[in-house]
């Protein structure tokens, strides 16, 4: 089985909660972004990394907003499933942005990065990296790998969501050119489900368009039967008139 989750943080309790006793020997878990067990290099973060090794099935994440960027990239790259990963333990990769991966049959773009809404707090704090936002050439480089399988996945696993299936929305909000890419995807790529782990929630907020943070679910599941969580959804989503055609896909 495939299932997916939100944002870890880099808690290791986190494994040991009840919904991941359900992972089996020779699953897959994909973790949302911010996966966070890499920040301050520490003894206790690879102990923690370490202990991940003892599980009995596969992790894998896209990179969030909140990853130290300088420790991942240390990482060799290898080639899983198809694309490239940085691989953390024996059983734990990074799936790098803008590759797709085929896994138990289905095909996956991995797309991870985004802006950290407290990016001045983490400046400050000097926890933030300009690599958290992904390259034109990273946008290219995943247009490319569409276009070779037809502009058709299964699934597509981001840490931002799609702008306007975004729940949380400051109306001063600046769209950022990530933002603008997915609008794009949306638009050009056939996919099943897009599953995304930013907003910290948990829900269904289309047919197509997975929240998720707490749950752990299979990948495939009905979306009448993912498990919906208690936030409120805000009132104010700003919309914006868009042109037809963008950045990459006038070809």
């Amino acid at each position: 089985m495939i299932y997916v989750t939100g944002n870890i943080h880099g808690e290791r309790a986190v494994f040991e909660g009840p919904a991941y006793q359900k992972l089996k020997e020779g699953d897959t878990l994909i973790v949302c972004g911010d996966f966070g067990f890499l920040w301050e290099g520490t003894e206790e973060e690879k102990e923690a990394l370490k202990s991940l090794e003892e599980k009995p099935y596969t992790i894998l994440f896209v990179d969030g907003s909140h990853e130290n960027f300088d420790l991942l990239e240390q990482y060799p790259v290898v080639e899983y499933a198809g694309g490239s990963t940085h691989q953390l333990a024996a059983n734990v990769y990074h799936l790098m942005r803008g590759h797709i991966f085929t896994i138990e049959g289905k095909t996956i773009f991995a797309f991870g990065g985004g802006e950290s809404e407290e990016k001045q707090f983490y400046i400050e704090a000097e926890k933030w990296w300009p690599r958290e936002m992904p390259t034109i050439q990273e946008m290219e480089n995943g247009v490319r790998r569409l276009y070779q399988v037809d502009l058709k996945v299964d699934y597509i696993l981001t840490h931002d969501p799609a702008p306007k299936t975004r729940v949380t929305y400051s109306i001063d909000r600046t769209k950022t050119q990530l933002e603008a890419f997915f609008e794009e995807i949306v638009r050009e790529v056939k996919y099943d489900r897009w599953f995304y782990g930013a907003e910290h929630i948990d829900r269904a907020v289309t047919e197509k368009h997975i929240a998720l943070f707490y749950n752990v679910i299979p990948i495939d599941i009905p979306t009448k039967k993912i498990p919906k969580g208690k936030e409120k959804r805000e009132d104010s989503r700003p919309r914006r008139k868009e042109k037809r055609g963008g950045l990459f896909w006038g070809r």
